[in-house]
């Protein structure tokens, strides 16, 4: 558990002077337009830890009885009592029932404002309703008039109270700008408000209706304000606004103001701090936004780097393999192709006294073995390295070489339509191609049992890279539901695409197994016109 810092000695008793003379300060700007001592005591609540409101309350008290004995009061002490004292009480117990219920001093969301707002319009109706009581005990038989005008004034006047201090005193204590917030601003504030201030002197100096026009033209800047600096712009515009209304109506002369102007205040400050703290919330969801494109960015490029070293590895293996398969089927066609040849030309030069002997049948059988031997030589040669590609070329080695014959052999129809130039792509694709034609045509021999087998090839370039595409399909089985232990057919196929960056997708169809495969080849066009 964090331990709680020690407070500074001292700290409690500065903090209840600052607050007395805080409190005479704004004493003497009580007006009908607002009542900011209170929205000094719901904010200085709001903020201080519940330890330190003793100290507040008693400058509150100390203050207020300051001005009562320079100002004294019709009834006394006694109405001293009864309208200083009450009204901090209640204050005091709404703001600890609802901080008990987590309501924290911010501004940073619409919702906390909301929250905020909420809990000030509910404070200052239980003030209200207090001094509706106070009011009933001063005066033995209060009049309805007198009644609601006291009532609507302490209403919309402590409400706007707390509109214009409490932003303040959060902007101030917890939520500072940034000397580069900070110097927009004020740049703004020359730029706009004060220009803004002129034109509302100007128009108020005209009789009605010019000023009631002027103090709806007023709310303009602290509309520019909040979408441009979110609540802090909204809250100090609303407090320089109405602080030139105030003004321009005492320099004018237009007589003080009625629950028209304090409600356009409570209004016009509501819906100005929630579009701030709006445009706050909206801002900050941009720019979050915008760091995770950033990192997603990152991210991808990071994969696309990842990737290309993979394709590069898979790609210099199937090249290694490929170069070992050549390196296997020349050794193999050179010793053991040799071998069986000179086995042949022994046989042949021994066939006459194979004959005197009377074993004619031993040579036809050792020449029947070696036939067989001859040919399962050059089948594995194929499997090796197709000698057929290199020969033909890719599309005749397609059309009329051993897979052909494999098919042919097997009972399978052949149907081939190859368009394009091979030489458009480079030998590890057309190696490849080679490679998945012939190991889709054993599959459909051994495993799918198909009487049909059909080919379609398209060689072709776009935007400088040649591309392959192929479609293979039969009539067969089909894939099984799971794939037997140890079969790599279609996983090196797949594999075999994946490692030139390509695409490989196994469509559904109702029978058979079909193919289509898109191979991207590294030659250029460039390079095919030089050869």
């Amino acid at each position: 558990m964090r331990p709680k810092s020690p407070a500074l000695p001292g700290s409690d008793l500065l903090l209840g002077i600052g607050y007395f003379l805080l409190w005479l300060l704004l004493w003497p700007t009580e007006q009908p337009y607002w009542m900011l001592p209170y929205g000094l005591r719901f904010g200085a609540l709001l903020l201080a830890p519940m330890r330190m409101w003793p100290w507040l309350l008693g400058a509150e008290l100390a203050a207020s009885g300051l001005i009562s004995w320079v100002h004294p009061l019709p009834l006394g002490w006694r109405g001293f009592l009864l309208a200083a004292l009450p009204e901090p009480a209640v204050v005091a117990i709404c703001l600890w029932l609802m901080r008990r219920a987590n309501l924290h001093a911010s501004l940073r969301d619409p919702e906390d404002v909301a929250r905020l707002l909420l809990s000030a319009a509910f404070t200052v109706a239980a003030t209200t309703a207090t001094d509706a009581v106070m009011l009933a005990l001063i005066h033995v038989s209060p009049s309805a008039d007198l009644m609601m005008q006291a009532l609507g004034q302490d209403l919309l006047g402590n409400y706007v109270g707390v509109l214009l201090i409490v932003p303040l005193l959060v902007m101030l204590l917890r939520a500072r700008l940034d000397k580069r917030g900070l110097g927009r601003l004020l740049m703004d504030g020359l730029l706009v408000l004060l220009p803004s201030l002129a034109i509302l002197l100007v128009l108020s100096s005209h009789e009605a209706p010019q000023p009631q026009f002027a103090r709806v033209l007023s709310l303009a800047p602290v509309l520019f304000f909040a979408f441009r600096h979110g609540w802090r712009g909204a809250s100090l515009s609303m407090l320089i606004s109405s602080l030139g209304m105030t003004l321009v109506d005492h320099l004018s002369g237009h007589g003080i103001p009625g629950a028209a102007g304090e409600l356009f205040l409570a209004v016009a400050g509501t819906g100005a701090l929630m579009l701030g703290s709006a445009t706050d919330a909206l801002r900050r969801s941009s720019e979050r936004v915008a760091e995770q494109n950033v990192y997603l960015a990152a991210v991808n490029r990071r994969l696309d780097h990842l990737a290309r070293q993979l394709r590069d590895a898979a790609r210099g293996n199937l090249q290694t393999e490929e170069n070992q398969r050549r390196h296997m089927a020349a050794e193999l066609h050179d010793e053991l192709g040799q071998n069986l040849t000179a086995i042949q030309t022994h046989l042949k030069l021994a066939q006459s006294r194979l004959a005197q002997a009377g074993m004619d049948d031993i040579g036809v059988s050792i020449n029947t073995i070696l036939g067989h031997m001859r040919r399962a030589l050059h089948r594995l040669l194929d499997d090796l390295r197709p000698a057929v590609l290199d020969e033909f070329g890719l599309l005749r080695a397609l059309d009329e070489g051993p897979i052909r014959d494999l098919l042919t052999a097997a009972g399978v129809a052949y149907r081939t339509d190859l368009h394009g130039d091979p030489r458009l792509l480079d030998d590890d694709t057309r190696t490849v191609v080679y490679r998945l034609v012939q190991e889709s045509a054993t599959n459909a021999v051994k495993h799918a049992h198909a009487d049909a087998f059909q080919l379609r090839l398209r060689i072709g370039e776009r935007q400088g890279v040649a591309l392959a595409l192929l479609d293979i399909r039969d009539n067969g089985i089909g894939l099984p539901a799971r794939m037997p232990r140890g079969g790599r057919g279609m996983q090196g196929m797949r594999d075999r695409v994946t490692s030139l960056g390509g695409l490989f997708r196994v469509r559904p169809e109702a029978q058979g197994v079909h193919l289509r495969i898109l191979l991207r080849s590294s030659t250029q066009t460039s390079d095919v016109a030089r050869t």
